[in-house]
């Protein structure tokens, strides 16, 4: 959060008055409708999300309610915004709680389902390399250049192999020590039940619908985008491929501050500079479209923590109601 605010105060600062002008008529002639049409295929690709994690729960026994699915995602999403990847943990946890299914097979599939994001993720931006190597090689280049500057090679080996040492001799200690201890067997259960929820993504059934759903999920994110161009003139004529550039980059935006605070904006305005649109008007387009999807996740979510327990009281009361005397 601190990075975001820093990003956001280090942008404005470097603006002049001139370039104020410019983003403020930038946000006065952005075209809202296309907006908001966006936020269609945002809440599509949630619903999808909800729906595709019934797929690796079922080989675990388990099968939820969809609206309690679809509600732990928002949280997640919500929650997210506050603490990075804190937002997995409680989406866990509340569909553990009105659910009744334990919280780390629950992890796992969750994880599982990251692994299959990021395979997506990481395919789309081999593509985009190559498609458009040309226009973003010197700027990946420069990036990479100024990265290596403040961390050499050693460094970051060290690190990595600190860690690797770490995570075996952690792993060692918990499943093949005979260290008999209570929390230790809390500790073994917890990541037993991790692997199991993992796993499950090789035990599905449904297979071919989990990755449908993988590819619908992305496919609308990317829609949701590429809709938002034609709110403005400037970016109405942005390449497809500097679309899917800006997409790609802007996702990766997302990972580094809590929702892209600050980082999405920036990286948009990068991106669509390389492709001839004015820095201001990239830098308004990004704010437009983060703004946009912010405010959606923070309604839904705070909906969805309103609705939850209303809903699953609403269930109990309806079975309860159900059953002859």
């Amino acid at each position: 959060m601190g990075l975001g605010i820093f990003l956001i105060y280090w942008y404005y600062s470097g603006l002049s008055e001139n370039d104020k002008d410019e983003i403020l008529n930038a946000f006065s002639n952005t075209n809202y409708g296309w907006i908001l049409f966006s936020l269609v295929f945002a809440v599509l690709s949630h619903l999808s999300r909800a729906w595709r994690w019934k797929y690796t729960l079922e080989p675990l026994g388990f099968k939820p309610r969809f609206w309690n699915s679809f509600f732990s995602v928002m949280i997640a999403y919500l929650v997210n915004l506050a603490i990075p990847r804190l937002g997995e943990v409680s989406r866990c946890g509340v569909m553990s709680r009105f659910e009744g299914m334990p919280f780390q097979k629950l992890l796992g599939t969750v994880i599982a389902e990251r692994l299959a994001d990021f395979i997506i993720l990481m395919s789309l931006t081999a593509f985009v390399v190559i498609i458009q190597f040309e226009i973003i090689g010197d700027f990946l280049i420069t990036g990479f250049t100024d990265l290596s500057a403040k961390f050499s090679a050693g460094f970051v080996i060290g690190i990595f192999s600190f860690l690797a040492i770490g995570a075996l001799a952690f792993f060692y200690i918990l499943f093949r020590s005979k260290l008999d201890n209570p929390f230790i067997h809390k500790v073994r259960d917890f990541f037993r039940g991790l692997y199991d929820g993992i796993l499950s993504i090789l035990k599905m059934k449904d297979k071919w619908a989990f990755l449908g759903h993988t590819v619908f999920i992305w496919l609308m994110y990317l829609v949701m985008f590429y809709v938002c161009f034609f709110a403005l003139p400037q970016t109405s004529e942005v390449p497809y491929g500097g679309v899917l550039t800006a997409f790609v980059m802007g996702g990766f935006a997302i990972v580094f501050t809590n929702g892209g605070i600050g980082a999405y904006p920036l990286i948009i305005m990068a991106v669509l500079s390389l492709y001839g649109v004015e820095p201001n008007i990239g830098g308004a387009f990004g704010w437009v479209v983060w703004t946009a999807q912010t405010v959606m996740l923070i309604v839904l979510g705070a909906l969805s923590f309103l609705f939850m327990p209303i809903y699953n009281n609403f269930q109990k009361k309806r079975k309860a109601n159900a059953i002859p005397g």
